[in-house]
């Protein structure tokens, strides 16, 4: 059974909230304004996802006072249609065809700025020419600030992965009932994708189908080679649900599995299964890296575990925190990443198990649910 849709736009008080906080993160980091043009940030800050096109949208969160949205004069009922009562709280500043929206910018933060920040989607075009129109105001990365906000997720939010998880499960169990062989492998993820629409995505971005020795390569890009009994199968999925992410991986051997692959797997289970229990508040992210490479490694296959066992997810399917030696941020309730380890054999055979997890309080809770065991199919 699908899961059901809920609307896609949180309550304006909550984007309210995230303005405010983001205003406080710019001047904890001696910021004086934030500079958002249409990306997952904008979407993030303002509810809705404007088109990102040539003519300059830009969203201004000062440190000090209310934000304002520049836009071009054809866009503006469609933004304050998005935006709802929530326009209210912004100077709208729309711009006509023979003006140059740059320049209104740099009379928006006029003698209000010396350190301005672009958020990471911004296209080089648009800081290129806000560099240029505001000299001498000096121009830093927003990526620090948008990311304090965006890492921690609400209860709301986490509802909103949850039933995106579950969408992704019941995709991977209808999958796991079908034929394998004699398809090839662009004709499973074709498949996958539509599983994951059916689900309720309102995109399935990816559909990762690795076979035999493809399934070696983590991000195998699904080709016409025909799946055949004996091969390993690595299956990675994901796609967009009301604003929010999935991403899974499991894998399934065609035909009877042979010892060999079977004790690798085993190996990668326990690492997986290990991973996920070290999660808890005050963890750092590293040690849960650990905890899958450590089982990984004593198991025989240090070696074949060639990428971090995790990245963050929430609007983007990557984002922050990754979960990777080195990282030593300790986990907050409300953190939410994916625990994947993997392990390839090049030219043979590989495995993949991927979980979304998210920090809780008291420890941690896995939103997805369908079967980790190694599945034999037909």
């Amino acid at each position: 059974m699908a899961v059901a849709v809920s609307t896609s736009r949180f309550a304006d008080a909550l984007y309210r909230d995230r303005l405010r906080r983001a205003a406080e993160e710019a001047a904890a980091r001696d910021v004086d304004a934030l500079l958002v043009t249409p990306s997952v940030d904008y979407a993030y800050l303002l509810g809705y996802r404007a088109p990102a096109l040539e003519r300059l949208t830009c969203l201004i969160v000062p440190a000090e006072g209310g934000p304002s949205l520049v836009v071009p004069h054809l866009e503006e009922s469609l933004a304050r249609h998005e935006l709802g009562d929530l326009a209210g709280d912004l100077v709208i500043v729309p711009w006509d065809e023979t003006e140059d929206p740059f320049w209104i910018v740099r009379d928006l933060l006029q003698g209000n700025a010396m350190r301005a920040a672009v958020q990471d989607q911004m296209w080089a075009r648009f800081v290129l020419r806000l560099r240029a129109a505001l000299d001498p105001i000096e121009l830093v990365e927003a990526g620090p600030a948008i990311s304090a906000l965006r890492r921690i997720k609400t209860l709301d939010e986490i509802d909103r992965l949850r039933l995106a998880a579950r969408a992704a499960d019941e995709a991977i169990d209808e999958i796991r009932t079908e034929r394998f062989a004699g398809r090839t492998e662009r004709e499973l993820s074709a498949r996958i994708r539509q599983l994951l629409l059916e689900a309720g995505h309102q995109s399935a971005d990816f559909a990762i189908v690795g076979s035999g020795p493809n399934s070696a390569s983590p991000h195998h890009e699904p080709d016409d080679r025909v799946i055949a009994v004996g091969d390993a199968v690595v299956l990675d999925i994901g796609g967009i649900r009301d604003g929010y992410a999935s991403d899974t991986s499991r894998t399934v051997f065609v035909g009877e599995v042979p010892r060999e692959y079977s004790a690798l797997y085993d190996v990668l289970q326990r690492a997986q299964l290990a991973a996920c229990t070290a999660v808890a508040p005050g963890v750092p992210a590293e040690e849960v890296d650990r905890a899958a490479r450590r089982l990984i490694a004593e198991g025989g296959y240090g070696d074949a575990f060639i990428h971090r066992t995790g990245h963050g997810i929430g609007m983007e399917t990557h984002e922050e925190p990754y979960i990777v030696d080195g990282n030593a941020e300790p986990l907050r309730p409300g953190h939410a990443f994916s625990i994947e380890p993997g392990i390839y054999v090049a030219g043979e055979w590989g495995a993949r198990i991927e979980d979304i997890v998210v920090c809780t309080e008291d420890g941690s809770e896995v939103l997805n649910r369908s079967s980790r065991e190694l599945i034999s199919v037909a």
